[in-house]
């Protein structure tokens, strides 16, 4: 009886320290592949100095530090949007960071987290062109002196397109290429988000040759869209991170910091 009892006793102990050992092991961490979008401002901005930083930069390091069984690999190599949107549908990439919502992206991405912040859109014109835009009907009636200047493969190009009736050029990758463009007559107007708007003009030196129309035209909420690949668990956590860090306030001061 007592060697039973020994016996007992011992897988006990057994059994609490295997219990405890397993609650010391980390978590199994997750390599969560992304990249930072060229011509995402603030999202992804060049620091001069041959590194990468802006909101989702600072957003994912927030993340790795709520939940170190997260690690975020890719966000200092430039990909052009089109690209890493693709290779976030097909697997290759994991997340994607600040992207907006709508029914082609929802086929192609799953969204997760709190609402990151909303995407104000306003027009872009040269700053001797007199036009005023308050509402869209307003851009129809200038046909056929109505094209629209949109970066290739942002949403800008579903919003303008779903108005109907109005012009668009989608050739240009970026807002540099669309600004020189729109310099040039190449088009009426550069439809584009209005977060870092003023800082774009004057990076590039354009504030005595373009100016931002005050009428904001559209809004619409980012979200993290994930690979519909990305492992459960891993999904899980990184949505808990987020909801997380809109709950203590991160995220708030990261989007102040880069407003």
């Amino acid at each position: 009886m007592r060697e039973w009892r020994d016996r007992q006793t011992h897988w006990l102990r057994y059994a609490c320290a295997l219990g405890l050992l397993v609650l010391l092991l980390p978590a199994q961490a997750y390599v969560l592949r992304t990249a930072a979008q060229e011509g995402t401002e603030p999202k992804f901005i060049a620091d001069g100095k041959g590194g990468i930083i802006g909101l989702c930069v600072d957003l994912l390091r927030a993340i790795e530090q709520l939940e170190p069984s997260l690690i975020f690999k890719g966000d200092q190599i430039w990909k052009p949007l089109i690209r890493a949107y693709s290779e976030v549908e097909h697997g290759l990439l994991d997340v994607a960071c600040a992207v907006q919502r709508g029914n082609e992206r929802e086929r192609r991405f799953q969204f997760i987290g709190p609402t990151l912040y909303n995407n104000d859109y306003y027009f872009l014109a040269r700053i001797q062109d007199p036009i005023k835009i308050n509402q869209w009907d307003d851009l129809r009636q200038l046909a056929p002196d109505n094209i629209v200047l949109i970066n290739r493969g942002f949403a800008a190009a579903d919003i303008v397109r779903n108005q109907g009736g109005i012009q668009i050029d989608d050739s240009a990758t970026n807002q540099v290429l669309n600004l020189q463009k729109l310099v040039a007559g190449r088009g009426r107007v550069f439809f584009h988000r209005g977060r870092d708007l003023q800082k774009l003009l004057e990076r590039t030196g354009n504030t005595d040759k373009v100016r931002i129309l005050p009428k904001v035209m559209y809004s619409s909420p980012v979200y993290f869209a994930v690979s519909k690949q990305l492992d459960p668990v891993a999904r899980e956590r990184l949505d808990h991170a987020l909801f997380q860090l809109e709950k203590n306030g991160t995220l708030d001061r990261l989007i102040r910091k880069w407003d």
